[in-house]
This record gives C-alpha cells, sequence and structure tokens, in this order.
C-alpha cells in the first residue's frame, strides 16, 4: 500500500513540475522601497534630504515624500546617505506614536501642521512609473529634496508636550 502512495506522489510531482516549467513566464512588477538619504545640514538646524513618496499622480508622490521625510526625522532618524544628519530621531520614546494617534493623525493630514517643518528649496524632483499590469493600476514613485527643519520639530514637539 505505501509503495503505491509513493508511486502516485511521485507522478503527482512529476505532472506539477512539468507543468510549471511549461506555462509561460509572466513578469511580476516589484515594490521598492527607498529609505530617505541625507545630503546635509544647514547652519540653521534645518536638514537637506532625499526622500521618496509613491503616489496615483506627481502631486500626491510628492505630498507623500514630504510626510516621509518629516516621519523619518521624528521617529527613525537618518541613517542613509551622508553622515551629516542626526541619526537619531527627535522623538525616541517607545510607542510616542500610538500614544498620541489623534494628535499624529492631525499633524500629518493632507495640509496639516507637518508642511510647516519641511520646504522644497531646492526643487529637485526625479521620478519614476511603476505599472502594474495584474492589477491594472498605475503608481508614480517620486523622489524629492526637501529641507526639514529638525529644530523646528523639536521646539513644537516640546510645545505641544510630545518631547519632554
Amino acid at each position: 500500500m505505501k509503495i503505491k502512495q509513493l508511486l502516485y506522489l511521485a507522478a503527482l510531482g512529476c505532472l506539477i513540475t512539468g507543468a510549471v516549467s511549461c506555462t509561460s513566464k509572466r513578469t511580476i512588477a516589484t515594490y521598492n522601497t527607498y529609505k530617505t538619504e541625507c545630503l546635509g545640514v544647514e547652519m540653521d538646524g534645518s536638514q537637506t534630504l532625499k526622500a521618496w513618496g509613491n503616489g496615483r499622480n506627481r502631486f500626491d508622490a510628492v505630498a507623500q515624500a514630504k510626510k516621509t521625510a518629516v516621519r523619518d526625522v521624528l521617529f527613525t532618524g537618518i541613517r542613509e546617505g551622508k553622515p551629516d544628519c542626526e541619526v537619531k530621531p527627535v522623538l525616541m520614546e517607545v510607542n510616542v506614536l500610538k500614544k498620541n494617534e489623534a494628535y499624529f493623525n492631525r499633524f500629518f493630514a493632507d495640509k496639516g501642521e507637518f508642511l510647516n517643518y519641511v520646504s522644497l528649496r531646492d526643487e529637485k524632483i526625479s521620478h519614476r512609473i511603476r505599472r502594474d499590469k495584474q492589477l491594472g493600476n498605475e503608481s508614480v514613485n517620486r523622489s524629492v529634496i526637501v529641507r526639514v527643519d529638525r529644530s523646528g520639530l523639536m521646539e513644537k514637539m516640546k510645545q505641544d508636550g510630545i518631547l519632554k
């Protein structure tokens, strides 16, 4: 009985292997994440960063890149690029985002307060278009060179009682 089952499984394995190798190759779009990079530090306490955003169009992608830059300065710190930027995040408390979720939802809302701390002074925007044929949609990746006012963010977080 066991020999019969083993032969059956071996035959089934050969059929599956043969079926897989005979099918046409499908191209699957990959999703790449890009990390925020340090390009330099200004004398006013701001950091010049290259941040990436993804969206349905150019405007959505640029807005997302700005949010990503401020979020990385606040919560993760900047580890990529030149070593000039502060590696430590502004907010180092554990679970600070969860503890103050309502505050940060308002802060990072579209046209939210985070826009006071990020600027497109260098105005260099590059892009990559990613098409996902299986899902039938298209998204745009944009890299944006921005300046994030780290010292201003620290002051704001102290005023609002987030940074102690």
